[in-house]
């Protein structure tokens, strides 16, 4: 089963994905993060200025392919984003097929491609208040970021590119979570996954 978790920036779709999954032994995620491109060969200053809202800044053809490979059964090496360089690092996380895939990202809906791949599309949808105390606290305390430039961040692209990218990927799910982990709405959709697979 491939389901697909979008929303906006701390909108909760990790919690999401790991609480509609939780007693399914065999789930595998794949966090849309991984998968920005990889831009090395730019210098810091230029890293700096990489819009990482926009769609352009995923390697989309490497999602699908990785996507691919699991569900056709195949083992996968996942690339891992370096947040504090802008970077992939060298090294990859090997990742083996299971029962349930989860492709967890601001816009895990976007692609054309790869929403016609999943079984199942979640938006969740969280107040932007919210959502941007959950990136303020994520990127100060986990990815060394200072609060202004956080905030810079949030202003110039995250909150623009939300409202051009990722909310209207919503018309593209087959079910909203409202207010982020949604305990209705993750009961059933646990049901749902259990008896699927």
């Amino acid at each position: 089963m491939l389901i697909g978790i979008a929303g906006g920036t701390g909108a909760g779709k990790t919690t999401v994905a790991r609480e509609i999954t939780d007693d399914v032994a065999d789930v595998r995620v794949l966090p849309l993060d991984n998968y920005y491109r990889d831009l090395s060969d730019l210098s810091d200053p230029e890293r700096a200025r990489i819009n990482y809202d926009h769609p352009d800044a995923f390697d989309w053809e490497l999602v699908r392919s990785q996507l691919s490979a699991l569900s056709a059964g195949a083992a996968i090496e996942m690339p891992q984003y370096d947040f504090e360089t802008h970077t992939r690092r060298e090294s990859t996380v090997r990742v083996e097929p299971g029962s349930v895939i989860v492709v967890e990202g601001i816009l895990a809906l976007y692609d054309e491609t790869l929403r016609g791949e999943l079984d199942l599309r979640l938006y969740v949808e969280t107040d932007a208040d919210v959502r941007v105390l959950r990136r303020i606290r994520r990127d100060v305390e986990e990815r060394g970021r200072s609060l202004e430039g956080v905030i810079d961040q949030y202003l110039s692209t995250v909150k623009p590119m939300h409202e051009q990218f990722v909310q209207p990927t919503r018309r593209h799910a087959d079910l909203i979570i409202p207010e982020g982990a949604n305990e209705t709405a993750v009961s059933l959709l646990r049901k749902q996954i259990r008896s699927a697979v």
